[in-house]
């Protein structure tokens, strides 16, 4: 078979990358071992906007350090953005988890088609939590509980 004959098949209905058919898979797992990774794996389109989602793709978070996989092109943007980026990631997050970013050269798959909607978050939370979230001082701590606990009511559908 010639060279050319697999790059078509890829890009139509052929075989795809692996971890393109695991990622459902592993996320569950990935959620338990390191909750923080799997919530920036999660969210990354959500993090650092659909154009940047689509030319890059995040592989690890170890020890404050974001390693993103992208082209040689993008990584100068990004090391460009970098400080902005952080911060948007950060607070995205509700916590300071990425300190430095660090970029490896690879091929960005576009993404794969929009998975079903999340539900979206209820508009009042339980007030039992609202009262104990309105007892913390206004600030990032308070606004990163709010998120989880928002995220938390959300993923069970309002049930708490």
């Amino acid at each position: 078979m010639s060279g050319s004959y697999r790059e078509e098949e890829r890009e139509g209905h052929g075989p795809r990358p692996l971890a393109a058919l695991t990622a459902s898979l592993v996320r569950p797992v990935l959620r338990r071992l390191a909750p923080g990774s799997a919530q920036l794996l999660a969210e990354w389109e959500a993090l650092v906007g659909p154009e940047l989602a689509a030319r890059t793709t995040p592989r690890r978070l170890e020890r404050g350090t974001l390693t993103i996989a992208c082209s040689g092109p993008t990584a100068l943007e990004l090391t460009m953005l970098g400080p902005a980026l952080i911060e948007r990631i950060n607070a995205g997050l509700g916590r300071p988890a990425v300190k430095r970013l660090r970029f490896v050269q690879a091929v960005v798959h576009p993404p794969h088609p929009a998975s079903p909607a999340r539900p979206t978050p209820p508009e009042r939370l339980p007030e039992a939590v609202a009262r104990r979230l309105a007892a913390i001082p206004a600030g990032p701590l308070r606004d990163a509980l709010e998120n989880l606990a928002r995220g938390v009511y959300r993923e069970s559908g309002g049930q708490g």
